[in-house]
């Protein structure tokens, strides 16, 4: 007596056997693009040739915290109906705010158009024609940028004219203090980016 499901399982096997062979799709030889990276590479973007350092980031970090409490307190103050304190209490919850977001953005940024050397409370920007040469120096340095002086090493931009920019990346900056190779690094990108940049700049 024959079994029905091993009947219907040879008469799969035999229309297998006789359907044409097809060949497996091609894998795509262009792979989609990764949005952030081409994001990333966009020359008309403004870029920093490196990435702010631990005691730059936790510094800011510390500031969005403490903005937070003041905000919180805030808060409560309205509540109990003291109007006026909370509004105290909103504006030096922005200031932090403001703090910490131009702390974590100061530094170097190049982009097609030229050069911007972001500080705590202004920034200069440079066309590539009025920038002379990015390079380092031997100097006295600030720790952190507003402790003594000690010898160190300095990322200086100067004008096409000789005069330098005011310094913000040193080896004993919140960027790079304790870590040389690091500051090593980021001057040595920065050099090459600024090299580059100034060359496609002239070329076009």
């Amino acid at each position: 007596m024959p079994l029905p499901f091993l009947t219907a399982e040879r008469d799969d096997d035999l229309a297998t056997a006789k359907a044409p062979a097809t060949a497996a799709p091609l894998p795509r030889e262009d792979p989609a693009p990764d949005p952030y990276t081409d994001l990333y590479e966009d020359r008309r973007r403004r870029r920093r040739p490196y990435r702010p350092g631990p005691l730059r980031v936790g510094g800011a970090a510390l500031l969005l915290l403490l903005a937070s409490q003041v905000l919180v307190a805030a808060v409560i103050i309205g509540l109990a109906g003291a109007l006026p304190g909370a509004g105290i209490c909103l504006a030096v919850a922005s200031l932090l705010v403001a703090l910490a977001w131009r702390s974590v953005r100061s530094g170097v940024w190049v982009d097609e158009n030229g050069l911007r050397q972001v500080g705590l409370l202004s920034g200069t920007s440079l066309p590539w024609s009025a920038v002379g040469s990015v390079r380092i120096v031997q100097q006295p340095v600030r720790r952190m940028g507003v402790l003594g002086r000690v010898q160190g090493q300095a990322l200086v931009v100067h004008r096409a004219d000789g005069r330098p920019l005011p310094v913000l990346v040193t080896d004993h900056g919140a960027d790079f203090l304790g870590r040389p190779q690091a500051f090593a690094a980021a001057a040595d990108a920065t050099e090459e980016w600024v090299a580059e940049l100034r060359a496609a700049a002239a070329r076009g």
